[in-house]
């Protein structure tokens, strides 16, 4: 059951799939604190602010919003709100796709590193103990046979 259970383990497609609950799941956290904490600030560098402003505008058009008076709250007249026309930029962000690549890149390079090689390494190791090891011995049945057939030869 052990030797089952080990080549079961060992088998390519079970170590694919941990590996990718892993990259889904384990380093999230990680990654996503090291993308805003360390990427994040180094991309915002050309744009001088506080996340990463690496963006391409396509078109400027007018949108409808609720006019904000001094406190921050809608304007309302007959129990409606004062709505107003604004300009929005419509923009492509490349910082965030930057960003998401990257927080890719760096995922998939920790666990090349510490998953995938260390258990390529382990079945190479493997591999080889199993080239090197001795064929069984013949029973003897067969070992009585073969030398009835060598004798027969003769």
């Amino acid at each position: 059951m052990l030797k089952e259970f080990k080549a079961f383990i060992l088998k390519g497609n079970v170590i694919d799939l941990s590996t990718g609950v892993i990259i889904g799941a384990a380093f999230t956290g990680i990654v996503t604190a090291f993308t805003k904490g360390i990427v994040e600030p180094i991309l915002a560098l050309p744009g001088g602010g506080s996340s990463p402003k690496l963006t391409i505008p396509i078109k400027e058009t007018m949108v409808e919003v609720a006019k904000l008076g001094a406190d921050g709250k809608p304007v309302m007249e007959n129990g409606k709100a004062v709505m107003e026309m604004v300009p929005k930029i419509i923009e492509l962000d490349l910082g965030l796709i930057i960003g998401a690549v990257i927080s890719f890149l760096i995922t998939a390079a920790v666990v090349f590193f510490v998953i995938v090689k260390p258990i390529n390494k382990l079945m190479a190791l493997t591999k080889k103990k199993e080239a090197e090891a001795p064929p069984p011995a013949p029973a003897a049945d067969i070992v009585l046979l073969t030398e009835i057939r060598d004798l027969l030869k003769k």
